[in-house]
């Protein structure tokens, strides 16, 4: 049996350290067009590779996917995040899950997580071909022939495409299994960014780069209302954080730009109604006639937040709590309840994810195999698959790639 895996980042990892496990007979070969493998996973997490999530109910799992959870039911009910983490700890990568549920290797070092699987081939029958990018993929009446660039073609009994999306280009992931998918007879669905930051029109953002809030509700106003609450914080060019990530992944295919922004609003209590506060508010000026407004409004959101407010809102900022008239409070509770921004751009992310891919009523969910070509199989973000941030990608990756590797052996 002869399987070629094209793509050596997560997902081609996993389904050729399956297949070693699974047939240890089997000739895998594994082609990666750059110079090593599993760069995008080096890199994830800042470096840390945040491998997996710490989350254990699978339908709390399948929930973080606003693409594709329905799909994943079965491959991640069959290698779950608490398999995922067994599976390197008993490949001598240790691992830790930290206070917000993320995973990552005790070293904080993605080489580490890369390095299992380059230790786990040298010692089986695994070819790594790197730098070996694929051009072309045909059916032949015994299976595949793979056309490598400036390499004799390749035959193969069966074909794993693991080739990843296209959203961050100089790993590699440049969407070049998207073509060969195609070829083959599947549709692609449309492709756009996904768990990205927001670039506002507004320039306020950036007077307060690096003020954080561990819990806000934000919204957007496209085609649809989308929601999310979580941490998020504000940078040099708009805002960031995993409630952003996670508003970017709902709205990846809202169109907005320059020229046609997406409207935003950001609750920066959400756990406290709008009249609570403005009640709370007036209490305390009540009780602090001569203290200012600016530093009252402290109370309730940090103190570089009252510049801006008091900026945006046209109030002096040394205008005393006796001089304040009930309209201006309200107004400054109904701005923190309802922060208005304008996103015209999308800026980068902790990682790196795009929403669409392969069409998934043409794959096999409980085997990754393609419905359209028999003995061709998809694993990772080639499919029209995405998560949340948080490992929730990698998962989906190394579950898929699973399933494709002991299906592709059989």
């Amino acid at each position: 049996m002869r399987i070629a895996i094209i793509g050596g980042g997560a997902a081609g990892l996993m389904a050729a350290a399956t297949i070693n496990e699974v047939d240890p007979t089997a000739d895998v070969f594994l082609l990666e067009k750059n110079p090593e493998l599993g760069k995008k996973v080096i890199i994830s997490g800042g470096g840390r590779c945040n491998v997996t999530t710490g989350i254990e109910s699978a339908s709390e799992v399948l929930a973080k996917y606003p693409r594709g959870g329905k799909f994943l039911q079965s491959t991640l009910r069959h290698f779950t995040p608490t398999d995922v983490r067994a599976w390197f700890e008993a490949h001598d990568v240790p691992l830790k899950c930290e206070d917000d549920g993320r995973v990552f290797p005790v070293s904080d070092n993605g080489h580490d997580i890369v390095g299992a699987f380059t230790l786990l081939f040298s010692s089986s029958k695994t070819k790594v071909l790197l730098k070996h990018g694929v051009s072309g993929l045909s059916k032949t009446d015994r299976g595949f022939m793979v056309e490598v660039k400036n390499q004799p073609p390749l035959p193969a009994d069966r074909v794993v495409l693991a080739l990843g999306g296209q959203a961050y280009r100089h790993t590699g992931s440049t969407g070049d299994g998207y073509a060969l998918a195609e070829k083959l007879g599947h549709h692609i669905t449309h492709l756009a960014a996904s768990l990205n930051s927001f670039i506002t029109a507004e320039k306020w953002p950036r007077s307060l780069a690096g003020v954080s809030f561990t819990k806000a509700t934000i919204s957007a106003h496209g085609t649809k209302h989308y929601s999310f609450t979580g941490p998020f914080l504000f940078t040099h060019s708009g805002v960031s954080g995993p409630a952003v990530f996670a508003l970017s992944s709902l709205v990846a295919y809202e169109e907005y730009g320059p020229k046609k922004a997406l409207k935003i609003n950001i609750d920066l209590v959400p756990d406290s109604a709008a009249d609570k506060l403005f009640a709370d508010l007036k209490s305390l000026m009540i009780q602090s006639t001569k203290k200012s407004f600016k530093n009252t409004l402290r109370t309730l959101v940090p103190l570089s937040v009252t510049d801006v407010i008091c900026s945006e809102l046209q109030i002096s900022p040394t205008i005393k709590n006796s001089e304040t008239s009930h309209q201006m409070a309200r107004a400054a509770v109904d701005w923190i309840k309802n922060v208005p921004l304008a996103v015209i751009g999308r800026g980068t992310g902790d990682e790196f994810v795009t929403a669409g891919g392969v069409e998934l009523s043409e794959v096999d969910p409980r085997t990754m195999e393609s419905k359209l070509c028999q003995g061709l199989y998809f694993a990772g973000e080639i499919l029209n698959v995405d998560g949340f941030t948080g490992g929730f990608n990698l998962q989906a990756s190394w579950s898929t790639g699973r399933m494709a590797g002991k299906s592709a052996s059989k």
